[in-house]
């Protein structure tokens, strides 16, 4: 379908003829004759991936893996109607080959190539999650007036991977325990979370759990050549600002107060309606579910009150002094920054002082285990959205 002999398109033209043939995408009724008849065609999309992750392999960048992902198609009863080719799982996974029929082989039949394309285009662009702590007035200055800065008070920048399959954390181990497919949601899980968030602790009432989700390059981000100069005129300059060109896109954002996290930790059982509804798991922290704005995309949290060890700074073998030595100070007290040790330290200090103990100040530490979003949610963005990234 595609050069007939000619030169293959580039990266940024089969971006185009993906742009203009996605009508569907993020429709949840689809009627066939809003489509396209390419939009239809199988083998379009079939030959789009061919050309976009087959023959484009030579441009990667170091850090891609060379996994493919390939749809499967849905029958009556959904993924797995053809259960002797493949297993029932809604997608399979095959290691790059220069020949994609070879590499896909009698399972050809099975992909839904459209499906598939999108995929691939998610799964090979790269991801940032930012993990912070703001002022909820600082917050709501931005949202009146985007003018406003955004200054959190503390925050982490991680690296994430876009999966189809989800992992199920053993809370009281930290160990991986399961890995299933999370299709059509689309997984950001991140392996070591209670050491990356280890000192992201809410301690005062003000303060809000935000999360951000950011695409910043990879194969939804094609580097496009410069247009050729003639060498007999002067060199043009850019008089548009900054480049063009995506170079990153805000994919999820949403917050939460320290009384919402408080609530759900208490509770242990549904209490936030419909904007955090949690799950609560036995033992000294719970894993919490929290939905994003308008229902979209879904973030799972590991929280854990920090203990009070106030008391024990008069003793000799107070945590709080003991810095080196044969004491197993990480049994005592998990392992925090010392900022965070010292606010909890002054907020118990604070609350210490209230009649209610309902109302006293509780330090949480939240570390963000994953982030799940639809696939057709990132995929209409990374195509679609425009606009200024949210920025922390």
């Amino acid at each position: 379908m595609f050069g007939d002999g000619g030169e293959s398109p580039s990266r940024h033209e089969l971006l185009s003829m993906v742009k203009k043939h996605s009508n569907l995408i993020g429709k949840t009724v689809v009627d066939e004759q809003d489509a396209s008849d390419v939009e239809m065609d199988q083998t379009f999309w079939h030959d789009v991936l061919d050309l976009y992750f087959i023959g484009g392999r030579d441009s990667k960048q170091q850090q891609d893996d060379d996994l493919l992902f390939f749809v499967r198609k849905m029958g009556l009863h959904g993924y797995g109607f053809n259960d002797n080719l493949e297993g029932n799982s809604p997608y399979f996974v095959r290691r790059w080959a220069a020949k994609l029929d070879e590499l896909v082989g009698e399972s050809s039949v099975i992909v839904d190539w459209r499906r598939s394309l999108y995929l691939n285009l998610i799964a090979h662009t790269s991801y940032s999650v930012t993990v912070a702590i703001c002022s909820h007035q600082t917050l709501q200055n931005h949202q009146s007036n985007q003018g406003t800065p955004l200054s959190p008070i503390y925050k982490i920048l991680k690296t994430v991977y876009a999966s189809p399959s989800r992992v199920n954390f053993h809370l009281d181990s930290r160990k991986e325990v399961e890995t299933k497919p999370a299709y059509p949601d689309i997984c950001f899980a991140v392996d070591d979370f209670d050491s990356t968030f280890d000192a992201v602790v809410l301690t005062d009432k003000d303060h809000c759990y935000c999360v951000l989700l950011n695409a910043v390059g990879g194969a939804a981000f094609p580097t496009e050549k410069p247009p050729p100069q003639d060498t007999n005129s002067p060199p043009k300059h850019n008089t548009d600002g900054p480049q063009t060109n995506k170079t990153k896109l805000t994919l999820f954002s949403g917050f939460v107060s320290y009384q919402m996290v408080r609530e759900a930790y208490d509770a242990g059982k549904s209490g936030f309606g419909s904007l955090l509804p949690f799950g609560h798991s036995s033992g000294k922290t719970d894993r919490i579910y929290m939905k994003g704005p308008g229902g979209r995309g879904e973030v799972e949290v590991a929280v854990s009150g920090i203990a009070d060890h106030s008391l024990d700074e008069f003793g000799p073998q107070s945590p709080l002094h003991i810095s080196q030595g044969g004491f197993k100070i990480g049994a005592m007290v998990r392992k925090a920054a010392s900022v965070a040790q010292v606010a909890a330290k002054n907020a118990y200090a604070v609350a210490s002082s209230a009649r209610n103990p309902d109302h006293a100040m509780v330090p949480l530490k939240c570390c963000l285990m994953s982030i799940s979003l639809p696939w057709e949610h990132i995929a209409h963005d990374l195509l679609f959205k425009g606009g200024a990234p949210v920025n922390l």
